[in-house]
């Protein structure tokens, strides 16, 4: 691959770009061997990365690209990377940067770390997916979209399902997918729920991930083949295109649920991956982390409502010795009871409350 550093101007963003790039793809990369590697995770990934990078020879055919959901503006992932390797280049990401054999590549926060058929790394300003950006099922979405067969999908220890839909898109594009033993994993929810959707090519504890994955790198590609138009429509979403009810009506049709992040109406993604959801802004998430997010919601709302009914029981108690002192009977009375009724919906609320605990 290029060493030189290419710009493409912001303007040229977009679904038709994407599409030139890929027919450049086919054309170019026909039978070319397993060197784009993608690898993603959250919640105890850290170690299981670090045990892959230090197992990697320096002279490995292969580009890497690394997201690990941490808080925005954190150098952490840097940090973990640097501090396993010392033999391979390791790169922060940069827009229109030109990616190469034998280096890492980090995701930066606030940006989906994406990668076209030129070889090139584009930062985008997309909706976030699955409350993440940089989100892991964009990077994997791009990679098979811009190398098709060449592309080696590996998730990791993480909550939830982040990565799942991506790594189906690596699998219909031709690619190899790899995940953690969810028995060795950290938080397994991750990698299990890859395990339930996909056929994966290999599954390894964190110990054997860096050998199992040169053995796939040094596996020859399958020869290229179109990418499917919706693929192509989510990384154009990633990218930053406008999307409007014509370019979610492309990937999804509507259900009567609501976005968690904008209150906009989600529609239904149309494929065979893991269920999952986008709206007309194109935030998107799977199943899980809908529900996920409605639980939280639930557990304010009743935390909200039970604060508010405590305030009543207090204000009507207080009305009450105030009529009480003033020998206003029949009044007390009312608020009297009008506070042991609330002090009922105070004890299921209570209760409500104790069995919506947020994740």
């Amino acid at each position: 691959m290029s060493s030189l550093v290419e710009r493409i101007p912001v303007s040229e963003r977009g679904f038709a770009a994407a599409e030139i790039e890929l027919d450049m793809a086919m054309q170019t990369h026909p039978h070319a061997g397993h060197d784009v590697v993608v690898i993603g995770g959250s919640m105890g990934a850290a170690e299981p990365l670090r045990t892959i990078l230090a197992d990697m020879p320096t002279e490995v055919p292969a580009a890497f690209f690394v997201i690990l959901h941490m808080a925005a503006r954190s150098s952490g992932i840097l940090r973990t990377v640097t501090s396993a390797i010392s033999h391979l280049p390791v790169h922060v990401a940069e827009d229109g940067m030109a990616f190469q054999h034998g280096h890492v590549y980090l995701a930066v926060p606030d940006h989906h770390l994406l990668l076209t058929a030129k070889g090139l790394i584009r930062l985008g300003t997309g909706p976030r997916e699955n409350m993440s950006r940089p989100a892991i099922d964009a990077l994997f979405r791009s990679a098979a979209a811009a190398a098709g067969p060449r592309v080696i999908g590996v998730l990791l220890s993480g909550l939830l399902s982040d990565g799942v839909a991506g790594l189906d898109a690596i699998k219909r594009c031709g690619g190899l997918a790899m995940v953690q033993d969810p028995i060795d994993a950290t938080a397994s929810s991750m990698p299990r729920s890859a395990l339930q959707t996909i056929a994966v090519d290999r599954i390894a504890p964190a110990a054997l991930l860096g050998g199992a994955l040169c053995e796939l790198i040094a596996q020859p590609a399958g020869a290229a083949a179109p990418v499917p138009g919706e693929i192509l429509t989510e990384v154009a979403i990633a990218a930053g295109a406008h999307t409007d009810v014509d370019l979610t009506a492309r990937v999804s049709s509507p259900s009567p649920l609501t976005c968690p992040s904008c209150g906009g109406v989600l529609s239904t993604v149309n494929d065979e991956g893991p269920l999952r959801y986008r709206c007309q802004i194109g935030h998107g998430m799977t199943a899980d982390v809908l529900e996920s997010q409605q639980r939280k919601a639930l557990h304010r709302a009743l935390a909200v409502a039970l604060r508010t009914i405590e305030e009543r029981v207090a204000l009507v108690k207080r009305m009450a010795a105030d009529h009480r002192a003033n020998d206003r009977l029949v009044a007390a009375e009312s608020y009297d009871g009008r506070a042991e009724e609330y002090g009922k919906h105070i004890e299921v609320l209570r209760h409500a409350i104790a069995s919506s605990t947020e994740d």
